[in-house]
């Protein structure tokens, strides 16, 4: 008994350590979403149009989404760099790639002080931040994976997700606290960046937990490990499982981003309510979706993960766009938490699957890289959520065109999911195979589960 417990505490501690870093790049992130409004305004001057407002949050919120673009060279090279030299020491330099961008967003002077370089630092920030984060979730997904006991796999691969949520919570909690203590003058002049300076104050910590890690046992007991030109060799081999990889994600992509980033800004603008009303909203999605992610994939290691991937998407293609439509028709600080934990159960059951299905399906000498280019490619066209969303509703003035947008990405990850059933990897690679055979699978080894 006393093994067992010593053997559980390792882990629950191993799990906190790996995810730490996965908590402080959305946190940074979803700070960055929550006081887009606030940012655009410092960075951004918008000139002398009618449509000033407009332009200064379209151009903060295309600086938000061009991080993605730089994902895809950060899951090929930082992604390759774990696989060839480790689950640790690649999160190690994840973190400190990620820690540059963040401190340089909230240590850079506006435009009035510095003009037109405030904006491109802020951009540069931000590059820095989707490089990191190109391999961050790939390499958090699949530590994970590698330490799961077996038969618990998708319990413990959901924390990869279960951090962020953690992270919406806190930062939600902070914006709530800080709108309370600040007037809303000082919040659009400084106040936003205290939540930003308070994630380069846990930066430290964050950093003497990565360095405790532990190398996974699987990965120290492959006898070879290819080359960076070899990793990059079988991901084009196995092109057909990171497109629909890609494809799965994006559904979990846009629906993070609108419910989790997004709703501060549409609760401000488009529903009319309070800075603080709106973060309600936010702050009540990251503790559903604390809750259902773990349940998501306690469950998927019981009847398998397709199931609940199948669901997912069929639910958010049948029932996003009435949702936010009803909520449109009758916006309260009520209606919005009852939209958000609706479509917070869908995101919630479908990722807590998602994470560790990608995780299964890669070759295993391209885990890392293979899961981060899948993610890094859908989050391109996902993490542009909450620009999509912003024009999509100046353009039509239809305020529910969010979720819209939502089911069109479920349907494409829905043509993926049905594609991923028949697709084989090519020679050398991780065919999909059902959970359930790989819960009863009699191997020691997790990579195998």
């Amino acid at each position: 008994m006393e093994l067992d417990n010593s053997r559980r505490s390792s882990a629950v501690g191993s799990v906190v350590r790996v995810a730490s870093g996965n908590f402080l790049e959305m946190y940074d992130f979803t700070i960055f979403g929550y006081y887009a409004a606030s940012i655009g305004q410092t960075f951004f001057p918008g000139g002398g149009s009618p449509d000033k407002d407009f332009i200064q949050l379209i151009s903060v919120l295309m600086t938000f989404g061009a991080g993605f673009l730089m994902r895809p060279l950060g899951a090929l090279f930082l992604g390759a760099y774990i696989d060839r030299r480790g689950r640790r020491a690649g999160l190690i330099l994840t973190l400190a790639l990620m820690s540059v961008g963040t401190l340089g967003i909230a240590i850079v002077p506006g435009y009035a002080s510095i003009g037109l370089a405030a904006p491109l630092l802020i951009l540069f920030s931000r590059l820095i931040q989707g490089f990191s984060a190109g391999a961050e979730l790939g390499g958090v997904s699949v530590y994970l994976s590698e330490i799961a006991t077996p038969g618990n796999k998708g319990f413990y691969v959901s924390w990869q997700s279960g951090s962020q949520q953690v992270a919406v919570i806190f930062a939600a909690l902070l914006g709530i606290v800080l709108n309370q203590l600040l007037p809303a003058q000082s919040m659009q002049a400084w106040g936003w960046r205290v939540p930003l300076l308070i994630g380069c104050a846990i930066i430290p910590l964050v950093f003497i937990l990565r360095r405790s890690l532990e190398e996974t046992a699987v990965f120290r007991a492959r006898r070879h490990h290819l080359s960076i030109a070899q990793i990059f060799k079988s991901m084009t081999d196995n092109w057909r499982i990171v497109v629909l990889g890609m494809m799965m994600v994006l559904m979990t992509t846009v629906t993070f981003y609108l419910i989790a980033v997004y709703t501060p800004t549409f609760g401000k603008k488009v529903l009319h309510l309070s800075d603080t009303e709106a973060l309600v909203g936010t702050l009540c999605v990251g503790f559903s979706n604390l809750f259902w992610l773990p349940v998501s994939g306690a469950i998927s290691d019981r009847i398998g993960r397709r199931p609940l991937l199948l669901g997912g998407t069929i639910a958010a293609i049948l029932t996003a766009y009435p949702v936010l439509s009803w909520l449109i028709n009758s916006p309260s600080v009520g209606h919005l938490v009852i939209a958000e934990l609706w479509l917070s159960l869908i995101y919630g059951f479908y990722n807590g699957a998602l994470v560790v299905y990608l995780t299964e399906i890669m070759p295993e000498d391209v885990r890392t890289s293979g899961f981060s280019m899948a993610y890094s490619l859908a989050t391109i066209v996902g993490g542009m959520t909450p620009a999509i969303c912003t024009a999509l509703i100046h353009e039509t003035g239809n305020g529910a065109m969010p979720g819209a947008w939502m089911s069109f990405a479920a349907v494409v990850a829905l043509a993926a999911i049905v594609m991923a059933g028949r697709v084989s990897a090519r020679p050398g690679a991780a065919a999909p195979r059902p959970a359930m055979a790989q819960m009863r699978a009699t191997t020691s080894d997790p990579a195998q589960l």
